[in-house]
């Protein structure tokens, strides 16, 4: 079984934005790092940008039901910051499902990709 821990602390964050790689879309940014713990380690940022607390909650539990569902997919072991833009509060599960797994693609962190 698959299990992602969840990023906390304020440094980590910090450390991904500075010396992770990173991708964007219009609805989503990803930083990733390579960890040595043996699992991956996920964050999720929803900025005050997005809307009222309801819209960011929102947004926050859909980004993290797109990467639970596809969370066998992904290779081992990785710090994943994701952080939500503003068109993510308008945008429906399906669209951010989308742009999540196309930017873990490009990232290569998919584990059917090439290394």
């Amino acid at each position: 079984m698959i299990h992602t821990v969840a990023i906390k602390e304020n440094y980590v964050f910090r450390r991904l934005y500075r010396q992770g790689k990173h991708a964007v879309s219009p609805l989503l940014a990803v930083y990733c790092k390579k960890n040595r713990l043996g699992c991956n380690r996920l964050g999720v940022t929803v900025s005050t940008k997005v809307g009222n607390a309801v819209t960011r909650n929102l947004v926050r539990r859909r980004i993290k039901e797109a990467y639970r569902i596809h969370e066998s997919e992904f290779r081992l072991p990785y710090d994943v910051v994701i952080v939500s833009r503003v068109r993510c509060a308008g945008a429906s599960f399906q669209e951010i499902e989308r742009a999540l797994l196309a930017l873990f693609s490009s990232l290569r962190l998919m584990e059917n990709g090439e290394e």
